[in-house]
Order: structure tokens, then C-alpha cells, then sequence
């Protein structure tokens, strides 16, 4: 794990007066095995279906979107060349875990416990003892095995907001 200053030190140089253009994460693309499948366990969230359209017989996309964010998933057929369930870390920011774990749980998902990470950064079973922001994780996975992980962050760090 690196340091802010060494991040800082590997940072482009951005000369000043420059404008930086602004660049948003839209979407992320995961391999599944099953399109209908993958939209009906989806959609089974909550998540708004954006799209699904096709091209032929070799192409079809599927667009959805959790609740609150502003970043979508795509799948469908000829999207990506990755192996079905090979997207191992994808996150779900939350502000109360158990609240998310329920709604989950309600939905038929087999979500874990929450957990924390000692000092040695193993997992330890429980929320954070402190109720730190950013230290308390749940996870569960789509019916391909694509991991999602939920982090409580009940209050964001100052740079983050």
C-alpha cells in the first residue's frame, strides 16, 4: 500500500492553469455465462434496466444500474472475450451494511457476514469495532461468480467527497 506522498510522486505533473478534463467511470463490463439469466438476477436488485439491444446473432448488450449510482454494468454476447464469473472486485458503496445485507438477503442472495480486516490486513468476522467509514465489507457473488463486495461509508474522507 502506498503512502500519499509516494502517490503524489507518481503522479503526472500537471502544469498550472491547465484545465483537466473530467473523466467519469460510466460503466464496467462483466462476462456472464447466461444473458437472460444475468438480467433477471440483476434486475431481481432493484437495478434499472438502461438497455438491451442486439445486433444479429453474435450480439447482444444488456445495460442496468444499481440504485444511486452513477455507474452502470454491460453484458450480453459478444462484449467480451473474459472467462463468465472472472470479474473477482467489483464494489457496492453503502451506508449501512446491515440495512444492504437484509435488502440482499430479501432478495434470496447469499451475501456473508460482515467482516473487518486487522492491523495485519486479515479478515476478522464483525463490523469494525470502531464503526470506522471505509472499514466494514460483506460480499457476494452473481450466479457466473462475478464478486461484488459491499463497503460501509457512512462518512466520506474529506478528498473523497
Amino acid at each position: 500500500m502506498s503512502s500519499k506522498s509516494e502517490s503524489k510522486e507518481l503522479a503526472p505533473k500537471i502544469p498550472s492553469g491547465d484545465v483537466v478534463v473530467e473523466m467519469k467511470l460510466e460503466v464496467v463490463v462483466l462476462p456472464v455465462s447466461d444473458v437472460d439469466r444475468a438480467r433477471r438476477f440483476y434486475e431481481g436488485l432493484g437495478w434499472r434496466l438502461d438497455a438491451d439491444f442486439s445486433s444479429g446473432d453474435n450480439f447482444r448488450a444488456v445495460q442496468l444500474t444499481p440504485p444511486g449510482s452513477q455507474c452502470s454494468i454491460h453484458f450480453g454476447k459478444g462484449l467480451t472475450s473474459a472467462a463468465p464469473g472472472s470479474a473477482p472486485g467489483m464494489f457496492l458503496i453503502v451506508n449501512d451494511i446491515q440495512a444492504a445485507r437484509a435488502e440482499l438477503k430479501g432478495y434470496g442472495v447469499d451475501v456473508s457476514e460482515p467482516f473487518h480486516f486487522d492491523n495485519a490486513r486479515r479478515p476478522v468476522p464483525g463490523p469494525d469495532p470502531e464503526n470506522r467509514p471505509y472499514s466494514t465489507f460483506a460480499m457476494f457473488s452473481d450466479p457466473d461468480g462475478n464478486r461484488w463486495t459491499l463497503q460501509e461509508i457512512s462518512k466520506r474522507f474529506r478528498e473523497r467527497v
